[in-house]
């Protein structure tokens, strides 16, 4: 890293935990508010998007959040608790915010091949997921 402090990448387990963590806060503040806004049958439904208000709800507000906590905080509420964050992989600074952008929508192209680019994460060297590739990011702990 640029200014002389040591660091390890963070492995495949530790980033399995961070996204339960964080899918457990997602669920903890979105289902009240979908509960408000559509009532106790919402959840009876088989119906996957309600118009409009449910897809900025359950797409955009979680995208929009997940990529504020990362301008924010190069992190997740889940990588924060394993003391991850995201650095770019060249300089190991802060990314630009059109790297977090990138890095976002390359996890959608992680996941298609069966997660194939999430399971990279175990077998990288940089423990980089094809989403961290994309972006030229990696996710560290200081030592």
């Amino acid at each position: 890293m640029a200014n002389g402090q040591t660091f390890d990448y963070v492995g495949f387990w530790s980033r399995v935990w961070a996204a339960l963590l964080d899918l457990l806060v997602f669920i903890f503040f979105t289902v009240p508010l979908l509960y408000a806004i559509h009532g106790r049958d919402y959840f009876k439904s088989d119906v996957t998007l309600r118009g409009p208000v449910d897809f900025l709800n359950t797409c955009v507000l979680p995208s929009a959040i997940i990529i504020l906590c990362w301008l924010i905080c190069a992190a997740t509420p889940g990588k924060m608790a394993v003391s991850a964050k995201i650095v770019d992989a060249k300089t190991g600074q802060r990314p630009k915010p059109r790297q977090f952008i990138i890095r976002y929508l390359g996890y959608y192209l992680s996941a298609l091949p069966l997660g194939l680019g999430f399971l990279w994460v175990a077998i990288d060297s940089r423990k980089q997921g094809w989403h961290d590739k994309l972006a030229g990011t990696v996710v560290i702990r200081t030592k």
